[in-house]
């Protein structure tokens, strides 16, 4: 698998489980890319649903995917704080300047106070049911969950104190870069 690399524009694609394209983030900036971890920006970008509509992101957002972890966490930087959403879903792979997963429906919502919803388990229950999402499926997205929960009250990973901070300075210095390239 290549790994993007710090500074390059890539596109993110979102799936479901039947194979469909879900959603399609234009640009993200990469911040830092491994096997394991890729961190991104973006901000004011095009997202394309599976319908055809489109629309852009209002804020500036940076993105988190984890190659082992069945959740990627995208933190939206307005006024009143952070605000994280976390979308339960495979671990990403990345192909052909695109990182790709598939989404499994369940969000969690995370405020800046670090309270948060788990949202949209009805949509979940329905395509677990229509796209026969395997039990094996079930269990791993409910320990993920539990797992995430435990980060966001121990404050790790993206909902570290300092996380925010290091990669918005980071995004703004390859913003600087491309510009003045």
């Amino acid at each position: 698998m290549t790994i993007p690399k710090e500074g390059e524009i890539i596109q993110v694609h979102s799936y479901k489980h039947d194979g469909n394209i879900h959603r399609v983030w234009q640009e993200t900036m990469v911040l830092k890319g491994t096997k394991n971890i890729v961190i991104g920006a973006n901000e004011r970008t095009l997202v394309t649903e599976a319908d055809g509509r489109a629309w852009l992101t209002r804020e500036p957002s940076i993105c988190y995917f984890h190659a082992e972890h069945w959740f990627n966490i995208i933190c939206m930087l307005r006024e009143d704080g952070v605000y994280y959403y976390v979308n339960l879903s495979s671990p990403f792979v990345y192909d052909n300047k695109s990182l790709k997963y598939i989404d499994y429906d369940l969000d969690v919502k995370v405020f800046p106070d670090m309270s948060y919803m788990i949202l949209d388990e009805d949509e979940y229950a329905l395509h677990k049911k229509r796209m026969n999402y395997p039990d094996v499926i079930d269990k791993i997205l409910h320990n993920n969950i539990d797992r995430l929960l435990s980060w966001i009250k121990q404050r790790r990973g993206p909902f570290a104190p300092d996380f925010i901070e290091v990669w918005t300075q980071r995004y703004e210095f390859n913003k600087q870069v491309r510009d003045n390239q």
